[in-house]
């Protein structure tokens, strides 16, 4: 049995929990979102001319096909999806490696979503789409076994135990998750936060579709190949914290 990450430093447990789920969202909250706040700081010039411009550019649509495929006007190797992008540092990075992939970013923080949107039309990048709302919306309609990985990094531990249903980590979600990932694609979850890494093992694990690929301590604390680092993880090894790298692989 490959040994426990979750036991190698404290729960810092600090992180402060969600606010506002995005007004109007009824399905999205009866089903518990994510997601916490849409807004943070009162969104200026140069982020709301991105999402007004930039945002409809990059965008997918869910009314209108959704297959991979369908969404780039290139032909593409493969497909790949990172759910809680942030600013866009890893997506950008990985799409600027791999122009024969196509991506597609997940970010419902339009703080976020706006400074990635202009990083990434200053990279000129045409393999990259994205889309603001819950991820469960885009997984439930894209085809089964369509992607050859999901990326979920640093997402909201949601630390307070009556907010453990709003993790993103759980049953439902890795069927989802399971359903759309190719056999031999894989998931990849990071952390700060030992309780959130001990509870996506333990789901993932425990789903059955999915095969947890570490074999020793240094292929949990070692960053993914070509990491280019996030700006919550900088922040986060600054206060001392430790992050965690899972991956697993769809059986």
């Amino acid at each position: 049995m490959s040994p426990d990450p979750t036991q190698h430093r404290a729960d810092p447990d600090d992180r402060g929990g969600p606010t506002d789920l995005l007004a109007g969202a009824e399905a999205a909250e009866a089903r518990g979102a994510f997601y916490g706040r849409r807004i943070g700081k009162t969104l200026r010039g140069l982020q709301q001319d991105a999402l007004a411009h930039l945002l409809p550019r990059y965008r997918l649509d869910l009314d209108a096909a959704v297959a991979p495929a369908d969404l780039f006007t290139a032909p593409r190797q493969g497909y790949w999806l990172e759910i809680g992008c942030g600013c866009g540092e890893h997506l950008i990075d990985h799409a600027a490696r791999r122009p024969d992939m196509g991506f597609i970013g997940v970010e419902p923080f339009l703080n976020g979503l706006a400074r990635m949107l202009v990083d990434l039309d200053a990279r000129s990048l045409a393999n990259v789409r994205v889309f603001d709302l819950d991820a469960a919306l885009l997984l439930d309609r894209l085809p089964t076994g369509s992607l050859d990985g999901v990326d979920l990094f640093y997402p909201d531990p949601w630390p307070k135990k009556r907010h453990w249903k709003r993790r993103f980590v759980r049953p439902d979600n890795l069927d989802r998750f399971a359903r759309v990932i190719r056999p031999g694609g894989v998931f990849r979850f990071a952390s700060d936060v030992p309780h959130y890494v001990g509870w996506t093992l333990a789901h993932t694990r425990a789903h059955g579709a999915f095969t947890w690929q570490a074999e020793r301590a240094d292929d949990w604390r070692t960053p993914y190949p070509f990491w280019p680092g996030t700006r919550y993880e900088a922040k986060a090894v600054a206060h001392g914290r430790v992050p965690t790298y899972l991956t697993f692989v769809r059986r």
